[in-house]
């Protein structure tokens, strides 16, 4: 009995020690489990090709557009105003706001009766002296007349002396007469002084006669200009802006009544940098006739105009920058002076470029190319020009290369692509779409959202398919093989 109560306590320890064993096998078989369950899977990454635009790189030569706003502005204008003052007494019935009027055309014509009256005052006074000039004349003359008679008279009077001299001398004249020889002579040589002194004073009272008759012809032209100055007529053909006179009206010298503009020598004033305008420049420094085409903005009509540049401003103002450029207009029909235009100016031409969409340059001025295999390749080229939706890049790199029409953040040296080419956008529209389930929908979003290989801007691109109402099918097969589901 001994030996059996021992052989059973032998039996019960040993099944005691293989239940702990297990025990501890079990525990350590779940401690496993739960590691490994806690270890991320790891799948083979699979390399995705993205669907690209790709646009051929053709080498041409080009004059690339430069891109402005201007106004139109008539070469011609003249602002009407009158010198003289008064009421209007006549008006022509085109004086209106955008009437027509042609050259030398009476516009108007205001009440000259003074103007009148002081033309007929200062006629009657050149009248009076131009009498006083004759009569001066005249008095000249007689008094020239009695000068030649009075020195006549003295030269008697001077021989008559002289024969008596020459008696007295022989001793056959008498003192008495020869005296009164003396006095004759004297009395002829004062009277030819009168008259010399009476000639001088004629011919100040002539002079005198001049100057009126000068002042008074310098009277009536002045009160002729004025009387014209009455009456307003055209220069030239044209139309009249910004007036609004009526008859009867008052009007005051020099007052601006209007505007008289000629139509058909219109030009279009526009801004451009100082760059932009360099590139308008010849080798000598001299401003290009370059061809230019405006367009009136704001209108749906398709009124345009071409035109040629011919001059730029002369200075620039005090903290301005750029250039003001003119360029003269050819059939500008249609256009008036303020007109607010789009403008387009033909640079000179540029070779050896490409044109390509905006979207196909970074910001590093880099480009990529569809190289060997279907991998896209990176390539540096020159900006030359940017204009609308388009640049216009050089470089020897894109010889018969195809372009990247729209660069991404996924897209780099190195990615595969599938290239779709120019008419076969329609074949990407013919993508089988899916129409998930909220339950689909939603696992597919959290696999996105939980894979850390994927970068942000890649998820965010990719959500955005995914909560489209119908989702491309081969991006559920992708999401969905990753996935194991």
């Amino acid at each position: 009995m001994r030996f059996l109560g021992r052989g059973l306590i032998g039996l019960l320890l040993f099944s005691l020690a293989l239940g702990l064993l297990g025990l501890a096998g079990n525990t350590i078989k779940i401690a496993v489990q739960d590691r490994v369950n806690k270890e991320p899977r790891t799948q083979k990454a699979r390399e995705r090709t993205f669907t690209v635009k790709v646009v051929p790189a053709e080498i041409t030569s080009m004059n690339p557009m430069l891109n402005a706003f201007g106004e139109i502005q008539s070469r011609k204008t003249l602002d009407l105003r009158m010198a003289a003052g008064g009421q209007i007494q006549e008006l022509s019935t085109n004086f209106v706001e955008g009437g027509s009027v042609k050259s030398g055309e009476l516009l108007i014509r205001l009440d000259d009766s003074n103007y009148q009256s002081a033309v007929d005052l200062a006629e009657n006074n050149l009248i009076d002296a131009e009498n006083e000039v004759a009569e001066s004349g005249r008095n000249l003359s007689f008094s020239k007349e009695e000068l030649a008679a009075a020195e006549e008279q003295k030269e008697l009077r001077f021989r008559a002396l002289k024969r008596q001299q020459d008696l007295v001398k022989r001793g056959v004249g008498t003192a008495a007469v020869l005296e009164n020889a003396e006095l004759a002579a004297s009395a002829a040589t004062q009277a030819v002084l009168s008259r010399k002194a009476a000639v001088d004073q004629a011919k100040n009272r002539g002079a005198q006669a001049e100057t009126r008759l000068v002042r008074a012809e310098l009277a009536l032209n002045d009160a002729k200009r004025k009387l014209e100055d009455t009456v307003l007529y055209a220069e030239f053909s044209g139309l009249l802006s910004g007036v609004s006179l009526v008859k009867g009206g008052i009007v005051s010298a020099n007052e601006r009544l209007g505007q008289l503009i000629d139509p058909e020598v219109l030009e279009v004033s526009f801004k451009i940098s100082t760059q932009q305008y360099t590139r308008l420049l010849d080798d000598n420094g001299d401003l290009l006739k370059a061809p230019v085409s405006i367009a009136l903005t704001n209108t749906d009509q398709g009124l345009t105009a071409d035109g040629v540049i011919i001059r730029d401003s002369a200075s620039v103002a005090k903290g301005q920058t750029g250039r003001q450029v003119y360029a003269k207009l050819t059939k500008s029909v249609g256009f008036k002076p303020g007109d607010f235009v789009a403008v387009k100016v033909e640079e000179p031409t540029l070779n050896w470029v490409v044109a390509l969409p905006a979207t196909a340059l970074d910001a590093s001025n880099s480009v990529l190319l569809l190289g060997e295999g279907e991998r896209l390749e990176e390539a540096q080229v020159k900006l030359m020009r940017r204009q609308g939706n388009e640049v216009i890049v050089r470089s020897r790199d894109l010889t018969g290369k195809e372009i990247v029409a729209q660069r991404t953040p996924v897209l780099g040296a190195g990615i595969k692509v599938k290239p779709i080419r120019s008419g076969e956008e329609n074949k990407v529209a013919d993508v089988e779409m899916l129409e998930l389930t909220e339950e689909r929908r939603a696992k597919l979003i959290s696999a996105i959202e939980s894979n850390g290989y994927i970068p942000k801007s890649a998820k965010e691109r990719i959500i955005g398919q995914l909560t489209q109402p119908k989702v491309p099918a081969d991006v559920v097969a992708r999401i969905e093989s990753r996935m194991g589901g």
